[in-house]
């Protein structure tokens, strides 16, 4: 049977109430050893047994479903972080977002892992061989029909990055301590023509600006928090 698709109109997602957040809700933090390259590794090799928190968002876009998938590129600096992009206002899907590097898989890419590898190469200029790829997270299906495979990996800092004009707006770092940190994830509510609609932000301050990461991104993430947890 096929999906219902909601139409939701245009809005600001800063603007739409939160309903709950980790410390609302008592979630402690990983320990932090997990948010280390060792003890990733150490995850990924013995992953414990756990359930992702969200796998399907409500579909609202009329279109074929694809297979995708994204690079979680974790930076080796000091402490680990999370790079991400801002997408061109321009893009047909997710304009305007913050997103992992990342897009659709095609014929020729070996697995999902291939294609985030090349997505990231081609999106940003991250040479694959920087990239050590831990494993991948379940399958996360959004809005737009895309069933998103994300791969998680460490990436070795001595890297230039060439970022695609006609993708990508910019390109950032993010303290993987702060994305995991529960009281910074805050679950919003809208209800549109009697369809409720709810999703994770993680607003990050960088001193100069606000990188509102919400939606997708920030769905997997939440998954990846309940992994680091478990």
């Amino acid at each position: 049977m096929t999906e219902p698709v909601v139409r939701i109109p245009p809005f600001d997602p800063r603007t739409v109430p939160v309903v709950a957040t980790g410390a609302s809700e008592g979630l402690p933090p990983p320990s932090p050893y997990r948010l280390t390259p060792d003890g990733l590794r150490a995850l990924f090799q013995a992953p414990p047994v756990w359930t992702p928190e969200l796998r399907r968002e409500r579909r609202f876009a009329e279109r074929e479903p694809a297979d995708a998938a994204v690079l979680l590129p974790l930076v080796v600096r000091d402490e680990l972080s999370l790079l991400l992009t801002q997408r061109t206002a321009t893009l047909s899907t997710h304009s305007g977002q913050i997103a992992f590097p990342g897009g659709k898989v095609d014929p020729q890419d070996a697995d999902a892992i291939a294609a985030a590898l090349r997505e990231a190469d081609e999106e940003v200029g991250l040479p694959p061989q920087n990239v050590e790829v831990l494993g991948t997270l379940p399958v996360y299906i959004t809005g737009t029909a895309f069933h998103v495979t994300p791969v998680v990996a460490l990436v070795r800092p001595d890297f230039t990055l060439r970022p695609n004009p006609h993708e990508v707006d910019d390109v950032f770092e993010v303290p993987l301590r702060f994305l995991m940190d529960p009281r910074h994830h805050r679950r919003h509510l809208m209800n549109f023509d009697g369809n409720a609609r709810e999703w994770y932000s993680m607003p990050w301050h960088d001193g100069q600006r606000e990188r509102f990461i919400w939606g997708a991104t920030a769905g997997m993430l939440r998954n990846l928090y309940r992994l680091l947890t478990a």
